[in-house]
């Protein structure tokens, strides 16, 4: 990719959206392939690039979920195969202890000749009776455990069959997902590589307007009211939310890379998965999973480790880190970084603790330079 980056611009109507708690429509327009420098106001190329970024987002969080499905899929799959081969070996036992039995009988006559010579010639009738019923009921024992294990056989080699095609499925839908990802990449690209052939006079003016632009979004959100007062400052996390955000810290300035979950680099949701598994609590692993799964906090209620949830189909995921400040990996081509908390459409937000109770002594964690460097959801020149 050529490195130019495109931030999203939080708009009076997303950001009425927001406060007002109406979801933004859930449908993007269909993408096409964007025509050649100076055929369409930049603009539109940039609003073009806003919506495939999403795209591209969405694209890889559904993949994410996709592979997530897979591996539970896969284990699975191992564990019906070791069930059924324990199945087999004991099926193929019993068939050869009731056959070792037949056998006997065989050599020795029926069942009811043999008894009754044994009864004429034993010392001790009695004891050849007791003898006749011990293997009339080993007989039929054996018996009923050989068809038991055939019928156990029979059942798990269904259950493997099921579970094989399940998984082909899978595989299959997998492999439409990456489809779908590589090619908003590619769309993405094209709008890349427009957007560099722009002078720097033009993309020195874009990146201005954008800049004042979140600068303006995010004064409105503050001054709303809607992350508390002031901005939810002195508010502290759980303990565990502590050690998520201090992790997410940690990880500032790694890059941004598609499904990565660290620790050498992360995709949005990754980081927040990693952070908070670091602290000792599982959360799903994609964005919208977060958003589906875990409980909903009020803006107003925000305390620092939680996570903040952006766009309509909740593609996009970020730490609170306090004062209207977010830590989360942007978007490819950038780095994990701070950013205000409304460069981009907030959808709502979750609290992975909502039981835990906070901190009564709490130190924010120190930021490294630079932290708030680089674009958030944009190019720069």
């Amino acid at each position: 990719m050529s490195g130019r980056l495109l931030r999203w611009v939080c708009t009076g109507s997303a950001l009425s959206a927001l406060l007002t708690a109406v979801p933004l429509s859930p449908h993007a327009a269909p993408a096409h392939a964007a025509p050649g420098p100076g055929e369409r106001p930049v603009a539109e190329l940039l609003t073009d690039l806003q919506r495939l970024y999403r795209e591209a987002e969405e694209s890889t969080e559904i993949y994410n979920a996709t592979e997530e499905k897979l591996t539970d899929q896969r284990r699975q799959v191992t564990g019906l195969n070791r069930g059924l081969a324990r199945a087999r070996a004991a099926a193929h036992d019993g068939r050869g202890a009731v056959g070792r039995l037949a056998r006997q009988q065989y050599q020795h006559g029926t069942v009811e000749i043999s008894s009754y010579v044994r009864l004429l010639l034993a010392r001790d009738p009695q004891g050849a009776l007791d003898q006749r019923h011990v293997l009339r009921r080993a007989a039929a024992d054996r018996a009923a455990a050989a068809t038991r294990l055939v019928d156990g056989e029979k059942k798990a080699e269904g259950l493997a069959r099921a579970a094989r095609r399940a998984l082909a499925t899978q595989e299959s839908l997998a492999a439409r997902r990456r489809t779908a990802r590589d090619t908003v990449r590619a769309r993405l690209q094209q709008v890349e590589e427009l957007l560099a052939s722009l002078s720097a006079e033009e993309l020195a003016a874009l990146g201005r307007a954008e800049e004042e632009g979140a600068e303006r979004a995010q004064r409105r959100l503050v001054a709303s009211g809607a992350l508390g007062a002031p901005a939810g400052a002195g508010r502290a996390p759980s303990a565990r939310g502590e050690r998520a955000l201090r992790y997410a810290v940690a990880q500032i300035g790694k890059p941004y890379e598609w499904g990565a979950e660290g620790p050498a680099s992360f995709d949005c949701s990754g980081l927040t998965q990693r952070a908070w598994g670091v602290a000792g609590r599982g959360i799903p692993r994609t964005s919208q999973q977060q958003w589906a799964r875990l409980p909903r906090v009020p803006l107003r209620d925000l305390r620092p480790g939680d996570l903040v949830v952006y766009f309509p189909r909740a593609t996009h995921v970020a730490l609170y880190l306090g004062r209207g400040k977010v830590v989360h990996a942007p978007r490819p081509g950038a780095r994990v970084k701070v950013s205000p908390l409304a460069a981009n459409p907030v959808l709502g937000a979750v609290r992975p603790d909502p039981r835990a109770t906070p901190l009564s002594d709490y130190r924010p964690p120190r930021l490294p330079t630079g932290a708030t460097e680089g674009a958030d959801r944009g190019w720069s020149g």
